[in-house]
């Protein structure tokens, strides 16, 4: 198999579909950033020990989902079938509602860090959330699947939970971003909340 293939060497790439575009286009930037996102998860799993084979094999599993998300925004709509659909986002929605009722509650915002693997964890949502980013701004000019959009807004939040259950699991107390004071209240309502802190 030939690595290399030249057909870049100009900066153009191909889209899934057969229409050739620059590789700055912003549909180039969003799969590449999913990509990037893709490599780090891989990062992540790396550092797992084997008593967290459970979430590395979770983990393992999301890896496939992003390559199935970057694969749908390389492909023009029409050309196939999309990969990416409600289950995979009501899959990820589980793994979210079981993390979110382990760590202990909090009423200011979590700064990422403690454990290492927790601090990739928090590095993974911050790309989650540039991919995001890209991705809405992809979908205000292109036809996409938009249930990627819902996917990756998911998705940086699963690894916000999985980072606090990390903590949580290695007794690792959280740094807390004490200007604030208290933000999450019972009252307040989740909508309420910056999505970038939760």
């Amino acid at each position: 198999m030939q690595i290399y293939t030249k057909r870049g060497d100009y900066g153009n790439t191909n889209l899934i579909g057969g229409r050739t575009i620059s590789k700055d286009a912003i549909r180039v930037e969003s799969y590449g950033t999913l990509d990037e996102l893709n490599s780090l998860v891989g990062v992540i799993i790396s550092q797992m020990t084997e008593e967290e084979l459970v979430l590395k094999k979770e983990l393992a599993e999301i890896q496939l989902l992003l390559f199935d998300c970057g694969t749908d925004l390389a492909t023009l709509e029409g050309t196939r079938d999309y990969l990416i659909t409600k289950e995979a986002v009501e899959w990820l929605e589980s793994r979210i509602d079981d993390y979110s009722t382990e760590p202990p509650t909090i009423e200011k915002f979590v700064l990422p860090g403690g454990d290492p693997v927790a601090s990739f964890l928090h590095l993974a949502r911050t790309v989650t959330r540039r991919a995001e980013r890209i991705i809405v701004s992809l979908g205000k000019t292109e036809k996409i699947n938009r249930v990627v959009m819902i996917f990756i807004n998911r998705l940086s939040d699963y690894f916000f939970s999985l980072a606090r259950v990390v903590n949580s699991r290695k007794k690792i107390k959280e740094p807390f971003y004490e200007k604030g004071g208290k933000v999450f209240h019972s009252e307040l309502k989740k909508e309420t909340i910056p999505k970038t802190h939760y």
